[in-house]
């Protein structure tokens, strides 16, 4: 920093005050009782004021009035002591006061005191000068504060003291703030003006005084300071700050706020701080290392680490020492002093190693690298001598000479040229070797080679930026600035106080080698940096050069996939060995759109084929005509087909159709018509394609069925002879009758067409139709999947009939399936029987769930009572899903009570009380549990069930099931009541078949009467009663019923086995027989009241009838339930066969009379 007198005056009086106006055009100085107005640009005095008759002590300008606009007239406060001094805040809404007895007292606009502040000295440090900070970037406002204490100090607006009191030597007059408050200015008894920083570090000088300095002010919004002194002086100074810096690649540190060093990286634009707290006077920075000198030290610092984009920084070492040097250099265990025609070399201790004299002054130095401890200085001196020194040698190299000053210079990356500037703004560079001048450049005050490319340099001067490549002309433009770097495309600027990496595209230099075709060179340069054009017009220049390595490179660069897949394949054909380089640059004019002259280079080369392909691919048919050879059929055909393509494209579809056509090219044209809708041309162009023609036939048929023509398409399926494509396409126009029809006359199409109906029936919510359908089409696996999942559905939507009749659809598909796979049949059989007693279980719970849900019974109490009871003999462990036991408990225990079963009743209430019991059953059960202790303890013994084969009664809750307590025989219920009925099951003698067994029945002889005898067998697996007759035994007893009540004495069942001789004397209406189909056997009944009337079903076998009634009795007393199988119900009047009631109704079905037997 220095200052420059840029004029001075002299008063007669003691200057006060100064005040600038605000737009610093003009001066106010209270001087004795007169005001003298200057210009500030001359220092003319305008005009003296003379109005005042006393010592004006203080002048200043108002910006917005002389007095506050809410108040009339000016309020007075009392102050403790004399006010030296004051200053408002930026706002306007505090004034500070600073008082002879070394009060600070802040007060609002009203003058309200709202802060005091009292300095250590009291009264013996008189406030004499305070100021407010007037930047607004600053959180908090700030007072300085300048007594007779000879301290200067800073508070906030609260009173807090920001840091310590600092020390001035002298009395302190006047404070003001420099520069909207980075530095401020102090005057005094010490007869001179100092800088000082924000935080109060003195910096230096501004001028000199010959009396006190009474008065200093900032002209506004500029580097200009005014100066008052006791004595009349007036002393107007321009302040001039020097750049210091300094810069190595692309690191650049400098000062700022004259105590703060900041290092910036012009690629990553990170920047780091380092405050030192002290007048920075010179900066260098060399690779990992960091030199700041200040007053009294050097301090050297170090990058934490080798990485290039580190900033953090930390001191290395410190040299206790006041040097006086005009250049700075540091390197990486050395620092360098120039001094005039000096240079010194001393260690990071502070200790001089070496030390070289110049014959004249040094006007630039720079490191220039070398390995640590070796590295090599390029110095310029006045008398244009240029040398090279390294520092650990004592003996410098002349470079070269010239006849001028060197003012910057700068030597190539491979340190074979250098750049010199000298003081005629000259820019020279010299071959080092032969020191021959190589070219010169005028208007240049600096200069900097490109670090990555040996044959570019830049200059800066007269507000331009020069680019020169090689010896090509320089290409300039607008820059202001001095160039101090050079790095790829990027150059760093040093503008006024701040460095900036300006990106430059190298398009200038790239294209004057481009004009030289040296396009090696010029890839060099563009890799630099050049616009996205200017990589094209490389990559183009190069390809039309035939230079396809250069070439492929640009084409990489702006991703021209199209251009690189040409050069990939000429390179492939040079490898086969074709060296007509016509052909390659025709191929090349072709891509560029040059068409007529690469028909040309085509025609010249001898193939006129190429030619005549390229026009036809850019439909100029006109042009391809003429390379067309001898009426080659295949080369027109070839035309033609590319004329209907260019029609189609440009939307000319009916043209194209006939162009296609007349070439043979039938399936495009089909595809055309198809994707237009042009139904009628599709039908002609199918009537009129020979059958053999299976490919376009088959494209025409999948169109008309695409358009909704299914019959046009039929007709051609037909005419190709396609069978399976036409079943395809009645299933998917679901047309099933054609289908069927078809199917019917072609059976190798029945899964291709019941698969897909049966698909179809259950997306449409048909199951049933679908279940019967996937049977047909023999898919098993998929009709057992439909009945399962119906049958679930039944399940969880409470359908428990429905879910009986599925379950026992289930079991005939179960025996369907092992009836045709042997190797199932034992699975399917276990699986046939599970369902059969699932579809029973569900049917009986039908009745009890619709007793318990619905609000009327529609069954008999004696029904609900037998329903329960069966259901609880026949229940599983595992309980089946949907049926609730406390239903069939509550059920049952409420018809027990009702029909007299006391007993009964109290152990399904009992029951009841270990289940889970619903809200809505809680209190008809709880009732009911009191009210049946009321009642007997014992069961009416007209409900007692009766075993028809051995006359035992069994008690109502039997632990062995559904079969009687004394001789194990099964119980036959019947599907409408639910009463055990006089049926008793028998098995045929081994060697009776089946056939034999009806025949002997229908025979009906009457036999007379004979003794049977009762043979009981008995092995290690079974015990079996035989009925045997005797030779001589005659007589009119039932041989069936005479042998069949006897006491049981084992706890195995034992079957009823009869012979021929039995088999006559029993009567066809007395027996009932279930016609299993195989591999089950039939099961054979007799009934023992034949006067009672029994019905079965001929498709589920489920029988009915109550023992002691009529069956008409039935009919109109119950309503029965409907059949499993989904037929019309075994009672219903066209199926009901009995021994009485057959015999009234003529059966519809003469076919199943016999199975009603």
């Amino acid at each position: 920093m220095r200052a420059v007198l840029t004029w001075r005056d002299k008063a007669e009086h003691c200057i006060n005050d100064i005040a600038f106006k605000p737009d610093g055009t003009q001066l106010i100085l209270a001087a004795g009782s007169r005001l003298l107005v200057y210009d500030t640009s001359d220092g003319t005095l305008l005009q003296p004021l003379k109005g005042h008759k006393d010592t004006v002590y203080c002048v200043a300008y108002a910006k917005d009035g002389l007095w506050s606009p809410e108040q009339k007239s000016v309020s007075k406060h009392k102050s403790s002591s004399k006010i030296i001094c004051c200053s408002w805040t930026n706002d306007g809404q505090y004034l500070a006061l600073g008082m002879f007895n070394g009060i600070i007292s802040i007060r609002n606009k009203n003058g309200e005191e709202k802060v005091k502040i009292e300095r250590p000295g009291g009264s013996l440090s008189p406030i004499w000068s305070i100021c407010w900070n007037p930047s607004r970037e600053e959180r908090n406002d700030i007072l300085a504060v300048a007594d007779w204490g000879q301290k200067v100090s800073f508070y906030q607006l609260s009173g807090k003291q920001i840091g310590k009191d600092r020390a001035l030597n002298f009395d302190p007059c006047c404070i003001s703030y420099f520069t909207k408050g980075e530095y401020i200015l102090l005057g005094g008894s010490d007869k001179q003006v100092s800088l000082f920083t924000k935080d109060g570090v003195r910096l230096g000088t501004v001028g000199e005084q010959n009396s006190w300095v009474w008065t200093c002010q900032a002209k506004p919004d500029s580097n200009y300071v005014v100066v008052g002194c006791q004595d009349g002086t007036i002393s107007f100074y321009q302040l001039i700050f020097s750049t210091v810096h300094g810069l190595y690649k692309d690191r650049y540190a400098y000062r700022d706020s004259m105590t703060d060093v900041i290092v910036q990286h012009l690629i990553t634009e990170q920047k780091v701080r380092i405050k030192c707290k002290e007048l920075v006077k010179k900066i260098a920075i060399y690779r990992n290392r960091l030199a700041i000198q200040l007053p009294e030290k050097i301090l050297i610092y170090e990058l934490y680490s080798e990485d290039l984009s580190d900033m953090h920084y930390r001191v290395k070492e410190k040299i206790i020492k006041k040097f006086e040097c005009n250049l700075l250099v540091v390197c990486a265990n050395h620092i360098i002093l120039c001094q005039e025609k000096r240079l010194q070399c001393l260690s990071f201790s502070g200790v001089k190693e070496r030390e070289w004299q110049m014959e004249s002054l040094i006007r630039y130095i720079k490191v220039i690298g070398g390995p640590p401890g070796r590295e090599g200085l390029l110095v310029g001196l006045k008398n244009g001598q240029i040398l090279k020194i390294f520092v650990d040698n004592l003996f410098a190299i002349v470079l070269l000479k010239q006849a001028t000053a060197v003012r910057c210079l700068d030597m190539s990356a491979s340190r074979k040229k250098l750049a010199v500037v000298d003081e005629n703004d000259t820019c020279l560079v010299y071959d080092i070797d032969t020191k021959e001048l190589l070219f010169q450049e005028p208007n240049a005050n600096s200069v900097a080679w490109n670090t990555q490319c040996e044959d570019m340099l830049c200059f800066s001067g007269g507000g331009y930026l020069n680019i020169k490549a090689s010896t090509f002309p320089v290409h300039r433009q607008k820059l202001q600035g001095f160039v101090v770097g050079y790095n790829g495309s990027k150059i760093f600027c040093l503008h006024v106080f701040s460095i900036s990496a300006v990106e430059v595209p190298q398009s200038a230099p790239m294209y004057q080698y481009l004009d030289r075709k040296l396009f090696k060179e010029a890839y060099q340069i563009a890799c630099l940096g050049v616009t996205d054009t200017d990589w094209r017009e490389l990559a183009m220049e190069a390809l039309e050069g035939l230079d396809f390595e250069t070439a492929k490179k640009a084409f990489i660069r702006v991703q021209d996939l199209r251009y690189l897949e040409l050069i990939s394949s000429i390179e492939e054909r040079k490898k086969r060995g074709e060296t007509n380089n016509d052909l390659f640059l025709a191929d090349v004019f072709s891509y560029q759109g040059k068409f007529h002259e690469a028909a040309k280079l085509y025609k010249r080369s001898g193939h006129e084929n190429l030619a005549l392909e390229m026009y036809t691919d850019l439909c100029m048919f006109e042009y391809a005509k003429d390379f067309l050879g001898s009426g080659d059929p295949k080369e027109t055909k070839m035309l033609i087909t590319k004329q209907a393509d260019w029609a189609r494209n440009i939307k000319e579809p009916k043209a194209a159709v006939e162009m296609y056509i007349s070439a043979g090219e039938h399936v495009k044209a089909i595809e055309i018509c198809g994707d237009h809708g042009w139904v009628d041309m599709l039908i002609d162009i199918a009537r009129k394609l020979d059958k053999a023609e299976r490919e376009p036939l088959l494209l025409c048929a999948t169109y008309l069925k695409k358009l909704d023509s299914p019959g046009y398409a039929a007709e051609t399926y037909l005419k190709m002879g396609d069978l399976k494509s036409l079943v395809q396409l009645h299933v998917e126009t679901q047309r099933w009758d054609e289908a069927f029809a078809l199917g019917e006359k072609h059976p190798e199409f029945k899964d291709d067409i019941y698969m897909p109906y049966a698909q179809w029936l259950a997306e449409n919510d048909r199951f049933e139709e679908a279940q019967k359908a996937f049977h047909k089409a023999g898919r098993q696996r998929e009709a057992v999947q439909v009945l399962e999942q119906l049958t679930n559905n039944a399940v969880a939507e409470s359908r428990f009939n429905d879910a009986a009749y599925y379950y026992w659809m289930l079991s005939m598909q179960c025996l369907d399936i092992a009836q045709a796979d042997p190797a199932q049949k034992d699975t399917m059989l276990g699986k046939f029987y599970h369902f059969q007693r699932l579809a029973e279980l569900y049917h009986g719970y039908h009745a009890i769930h619709r007793h318990t849900e619905d609000p009327f019974s529609v069954h008999r109490p004696e029904t609900l009572f037998n329903i329960s009871r069966f259901l609880l003999h026949s229940l599983p462990k595992d309980t089946p899903s949907g049926i609730s036991k406390v239903k069939i408990l509550f059920t049952l225990a409420k018809q027990s009570k009702a029909l007299g079963a006391y007993r009964l009743a109290r152990h399904a209430y009992d029951k009841l009380r270990g289940l889970y019991i619903p809200a809505r059953f809680q209190k008809s059960i709880e009732l009911g549990t009191l009210t049946i202790r009321a009642k007997p303890f014992h069961d009416s013994e007209e409900l007692v069930p009766l075993c028809y084969r051995c006359s035992t009664n069994n008690p109502l809750l039997n632990n062995l099931g559904n079969v009687c307590i004394n001789c194990r025989q099964p119980f036959i219920f019947s599907a409408s009541s639910y009463d055990v009925l006089h049926l008793v099951e028998f098995y045929l003698e081994e060697g009776i078949t089946d056939e034999e067994a009806i025949s002997l029945i229908d025979l009906e002889v009457l036999r007379p009467k004979r003794d049977d005898r009762q043979l009981e067998i008995a092995n290690n697996s079974s015990q079996i009663l035989r009925l045997v007759e005797t030779k001589d035994s005659i007589g009119d007893e039932d041989p069936f019923t005479a042998k069949l009540s006897f006491e049981q004495g084992g706890s195995e069942f034992v079957p009823v086995v009869v012979s021929r001789l039995v088999l006559r004397s029993m009567s066809r209406r007395d027996v009932l027989i279930k016609r299993w189909p195989p591999p089950l056997r039939w099961q054979y009944f007799r009934s023992l009241l034949p006067d009672a009337s029994i019905t079965m079903c001929p498709s589920c076998f489920q029988v009915g009838g109550h023992p002691g009634s009529s069956h008409v009795l039935l009919l109109a007393t119950f309503p029965l339930p409907k059949c499993p199988s989904g037929r019309r119900g075994p009672w219903e009047e066209g199926h009901i066969h009995g021994s009485k009631l057959g015999q009234r109704l003529v059966c519809p079905l003469p076919c199943l009379h016999s199975m009603c037997i």
